[in-house]
């Protein structure tokens, strides 16, 4: 449900206790937001008016609604996911809090797959309090490839000079090279090369991927999981879906010799391999992005920080570029749209194809 104005932007509360809601009252506080999407919160009244009464400065009115139809595109809107009245204790770990953190995850998540919202930013909920036989999940992503029902998804970090891609995301490291594989790496190109061109704008995206063991396992001698698997991983994805990939480089020399910038996606094997990296050199707030479902999802790159939370010190620049890269994404799948339905789009896709296979020559070794 693509709206003729502006987006509608589902935002989740994240856990009670955290910074969650914080946050977004910060965001809708400048009222600015509206001219740009409209904000529908998950959460309750009870909940948004505990944490609003800490943040006194910021005048603003919101509508309460209880259904979609009801969204009022010239306010905030709150979607009243419960009526309870729920203890909230800012910076406890509790069990309640992550109970309605769930409960504002899956109404808004419904309501994303539903088409009810066209975009959704995640609050940060937190892995103990949210597990449950109801919600077997370790965090947002595997979630949501669950309720979309996709054989697979990408935990998509994206800023404004980098976009880093995992091939396992919470993951023992121990066990880590068990997920390595084949077939694995060559689901991640797969999802990643759709999105760099469906959600990114980039007609032939060229994407890098790291080798798991250090020096990309010096030709064997550290390793074979570069020569067995990711090697042949990466040639599979050429000649099977010619996707513009190259490596594995090593990681450490790839970003510290700035190689990242002459690339569209890289692709790390594991969580710290592309998160340590991203966010040291990410120009601008980092985003969470989910690729690979029908709906667009981002959040903050940033945890639920029970240490400040309740105390009006939490910054709001990364969840508020979420919001932006939410709206952008939503934009670009809109203009991917329509050239797909352009005749002339086959013409300018072939010249831009032979300028990139020119240009090859510029990928480092």
């Amino acid at each position: 449900m693509q709206h003729e104005h502006k987006p509608v932007i589902g935002i989740t509360c994240g856990d009670l206790n955290g910074i969650g809601l914080e946050l977004i009252i910060k965001i809708v506080g400048d009222i600015r937001i509206l001219e740009i999407c409209t904000p529908v919160i998950f959460a309750s009244n009870k909940a948004f008016n505990f944490y609003r009464k800490s943040l006194p400065e910021l005048n603003f009115n919101f509508i309460s609604i209880k259904e979609t139809t009801r969204i009022n595109h010239k306010q905030i809107n709150l979607f009243n996911c419960w009526e309870d009245e729920v203890a909230i204790t800012p910076g406890q770990l509790t069990d309640v809090a992550g109970k309605y953190a769930v409960l504002s995850l899956t109404v808004a998540a419904q309501a994303l797959k539903d088409g009810k919202i066209d975009g959704l930013v995640t609050a940060p909920i937190h892995k103990k309090n949210t597990q449950s036989n109801e919600f077997n999940f370790t965090g947002h992503t595997p979630y949501l490839k669950n309720l979309f029902g996709v054989q697979d998804v990408l935990m998509f970090m994206v800023a404004d000079n980098m976009r880093v891609g995992l091939v396992t995301e919470h993951v023992a490291v121990k066990d880590i090279a068990q997920h390595v594989t084949r077939q694995n790496i060559f689901s991640k190109l797969e999802i990643m090369n759709n999105s760099l061109k469906r959600d990114f704008g980039i007609t032939k995206p060229k994407i890098a991927v790291l080798g798991l063991n250090p020096h990309a396992g010096d030709e064997g001698l550290i390793g074979k999981e570069e020569e067995e698997i990711i090697r042949p991983a990466i040639k599979d994805a050429k000649q099977q879906k010619d996707i513009f990939c190259f490596g594995p480089y090593s990681a450490d020399a790839f970003f510290a010799r700035g190689q990242h910038e002459k690339f569209d996606g890289v692709l790390a094997m594991y969580h710290d391999q592309g998160l340590i990296p991203f966010k040291s050199l990410a120009f601008g707030e980092g985003v969470n992005y989910t690729a690979g479902i029908s709906g667009v999802r981002t959040s903050p790159d940033h945890g639920v920080a029970f240490d400040i939370a309740g105390k009006n010190k939490a910054d709001e620049s990364s969840f508020r570029e979420a919001i932006y890269k939410a709206i952008d994404i939503i934009n670009a799948r809109k203009e991917f749209e329509e050239q797909r339905r352009n005749p002339l789009r086959k013409m300018s896709e072939r010249i831009v194809n032979n300028a990139v296979d020119q240009k090859s020559t510029d990928v480092p070794e």
